[in-house]
Parts: structure tokens; sequence; C-alpha cells
């Protein structure tokens, strides 16, 4: 299977994770796998009054951060991954690399917000689930 697994560093990509350890029909080298981890973008007079180069930067930087820790831990199962980094709306773009990337499966955490929170605040999970045409594997 192609597995694409989208994460963004919270206590929700660490059970994610340990639940794909947990399951070794799910993590192991007979699959390929993509870490993909999506960043919303800085508010437009951030960015214009950073400049172009300091806010490519600071998103390089935001990535390694997340990806980093989830490349060791998938390294210490005796996998390799590739990585995707995007800027953009977090929901949309994780459902868009999913879709256009042949992935047979999409594998994120769920951060469990309660309906109120969604209505006022939105999902991500929510987002994913509207507009992915990949089978999705919540893990919460």
């Amino acid at each position: 299977m192609n597995i694409l697994l989208a994460v963004d560093g919270s206590a929700y990509t660490k059970k994610m994770l340990a639940y794909l350890a947990a399951h070794e029909e799910l993590l192991g080298p007979k699959h390929d796998y993509t870490v993909l981890t999506v960043q919303a973008p800085l508010p437009a007079r951030a960015r214009s009054a950073l400049g172009k180069e300091a806010v490519d930067t600071y998103h390089a930087e935001e990535a390694d951060k997340i990806l980093a820790p989830v490349l060791k831990f998938i390294s210490r199962q005796g996998v390799q991954a590739k990585t995707i980094v995007k800027v953009g709306h977090v929901g949309e773009t994780i459902a868009k690399v999913a879709d256009s990337g042949r992935y047979d499966l999409l594998v994120m955490g769920s951060h469990g917000h309660g309906a109120i929170a969604t209505l006022v605040v939105g999902s991500v999970t929510t987002q994913v689930l509207a507009h992915c045409k990949v089978p999705v594997l919540l893990v919460r």
C-alpha cells in the first residue's frame, strides 16, 4: 500500500504513530510511506512585513520541528518515508495531496473537538473527510 501520514507534531500525532507501531500490518517495510505536514499561512500583513525569504525560512523551520521526530520514530521501526511540506488551508490541502498522490490510505490523528468547537472554528478532520476520496484512518 501507498500510505500518507498527515502529521502536525501534536500529541495526536504521537498517538497515531503509537497506533501504527502496534499494528504491524500498517507499519512495516512492505508499504510505501509519505509523511505530510501542512502549515496554515501567516496573515498577509505578517507576510508582507517579513518578506518572502523570512516567511519561507519560518515555514521550513516549523516543518523540520514537526517532521524530525516523526521520521526518527518511523526509521526506528525499520521504515523509510518521503516527506511533503505544504502551506495552505490545512484540511483541504491534506485532502488534495491524498487525492493527487495515488495513496491507498490516509492516516491522521484527530483532536476530537466537540460539536460546538467544530461549529465555531471548524475541524481539520471534518474538512479532510468532506474533500478526500481516499480512505481515511483516524486515530483518536
